[in-house]
């Protein structure tokens, strides 16, 4: 083999590891990204925000089944929910001892919150003998409830469609610790994006 040939193959094998070597980088440097984003979007999804969908018909008229929301997680930690937030969250004991799941979440309207008195009376629902104004609701309630007042850190929380939810008038008071976040905005469908 002469000189020529031997610096030509010498040549050769350094390009080709000079090219692997590239390849190598280049993957490792996209796996360090997808790693990053990884554990970005699984930072955000527990501790910020995440997305949800409407399962049933609970919320109407203010959400639609199927509809998708941002539910935010954030504010729960400076402020305890007030009424009118559209809360998600885990089932209580009183619905898992019904055969709900932990992961099953339901969505509803925060009435009441620790220290107030709830009552149903005529279709009207009061806090502390006042009338609050429900402009959201899908209809008035056909059911009566007794003054009950709501224990701290607990709420009571309502369907806006108020004769067909599984709410706080049939099993009872909401943990605040069960709360998952705060619903605020409908990303789809599209020609009702917006605000909750």
């Amino acid at each position: 083999m002469s000189l020529d040939q031997e610096k030509a193959n010498s040549s050769t094998d350094c390009d080709l590891k000079r090219e692997k070597n590239q390849v190598w980088r280049v993957l490792l440097e996209n796996m360090q990204i997808i790693v990053v984003a990884l554990i970005l979007s699984l930072i955000i999804r527990t501790f910020i925000a995440e997305p949800r969908y409407i399962p049933s018909e609970s919320m109407l008229p203010t959400l639609e089944e199927g509809d998708r929301l941002i539910v935010e997680k954030i504010s729960y930690y400076f402020h305890p929910p007030k009424r009118g937030d559209v809360v998600v969250f885990e089932p209580p004991i009183q619905l898992r001892l019904q055969g709900y799941k932990k992961e099953q979440a339901f969505i509803k309207r925060v009435v009441g919150v620790g220290g107030e008195t709830v009552a149903v009376i005529d279709g009207k629902v009061y806090i502390d003998n006042q009338l609050i104004p429900e402009d959201y609701i899908l209809e008035s309630p056909r059911y009566n409830l007794k003054p009950i007042t709501i224990p701290d850190s607990k709420l009571f929380v309502m369907g806006d469609n108020r004769n067909n939810s599984n709410d706080s008038h049939i099993w009872g008071f909401l943990p605040q610790k069960n709360i998952i976040g705060h619903a605020v905005f409908r990303f789809f469908p599209f020609q009702r994006i917006g605000n909750v």
